[in-house]
């Protein structure tokens, strides 16, 4: 078993995995189609146009103590390694979303030949990832930025990168800008480059838990603190990436049990870990 933190910080274990969609409860389906209001537009809006506020306020509140030092990655992700064409070869890995840098200190530290580019749409974040004592030039660049808007060719060269991971972000990001953000990943990605992506699934526990009233779209909910959050269907995804110029590796559902042990609770989490790839042969993308 691996430790984990869920949204309210609290430690539990992972107890077990299993690869298809979750099955939901008669009533737990009734609940969610019953869950028919939408937030209203004007408020949307709202949300949409302070998104970057809304996140640097969460690491203003969290600093760096939120999230866990992702030590899982490496292990998960074994692409990381795998991605060399020979064993002495300098990695180049871009961090989209990077938050206050719980990925790439542990990546950092374990893979020496490797640089890292990082980046994130909270300015307050990238300042801590600057900040930390494991922060260094010659291996590392975080800035800021909006993947949706700001071109990632402004700091990192056009098919330069070799990995590219999305953990945990694209959720975060508006459904009708999520391919912005992928065609972003593109264009800096190599031919045969790779995206390890990471994030919620269909049905977990944390979207089943939003009350009525905080239902942006399909699938898609807002936070109490106006962070939003959106859940993939494995299907969606792989569309979505596929429309980008994509290709499909690996898409699959990671169904976890969790113990909150401070609160006795045993809940179903849902992710959905994949890989794609940007293909060998040009593409009208570019």
């Amino acid at each position: 078993m691996e430790s984990s933190v869920d949204s309210a910080g609290t430690e539990s274990q992972i107890k077990t995995d299993d690869l298809s969609q979750r099955v939901l409860s008669q009533q737990e389906l009734d609940r969610l189609k019953d869950d028919r209001i939408l937030v209203s537009e004007f408020k949307q809006q709202k949300l949409e146009k302070e998104a970057q506020k809304n996140w640097d306020l969460f690491y203003k509140r969290n600093t760096t103590n939120f999230f866990k030092d992702r030590h899982w990655t490496t292990r998960e992700f074994e692409e990381l390694k795998a991605c060399r064409e020979f064993e002495a070869q300098k990695l180049v890995l871009l961090e989209a979303g990077c938050g206050v840098g719980n990925c790439i200190f542990p990546l950092l530290e374990e893979d020496l030949n490797i640089f890292v580019y990082a980046c994130d749409f909270s300015p307050r974040a990238v300042e801590f990832v600057k900040q930390n004592s494991l922060y260094s030039p010659e291996r590392c660049l975080a800035f800021q930025c909006d993947l949706t808007k700001d071109d990632l060719r402004n700091n990192i060269s056009a098919e330069s990168v070799d990995v590219a991971t999305l953990i945990f972000v694209l959720s975060a990001i508006h459904p009708e800008k999520m391919q912005q953000a992928l065609e972003n990943l593109h264009r800096v990605l190599k031919p045969g480059g790779v995206v390890l992506f990471r994030d919620y699934g269909l049905y977990d526990h944390a979207m089943l838990r939003f009350k009525s009233g905080n239902k942006l779209g399909e699938n898609f909910y807002v936070r109490q603190d106006g962070t939003r959050s959106y859940f993939f269907s494995k299907e969606m995804l792989a569309r979505l990436f596929q429309d980008t110029g994509f290709e499909s590796v690996v898409n699959e559902y990671v169904l976890r049990e969790t113990v909150n042990k401070k609160e006795g609770l045993c809940v179903p989490r849902v992710f959905l870990q994949s890989k794609f790839r940007r293909p060998l042969t040009p593409n009208s993308q570019e």
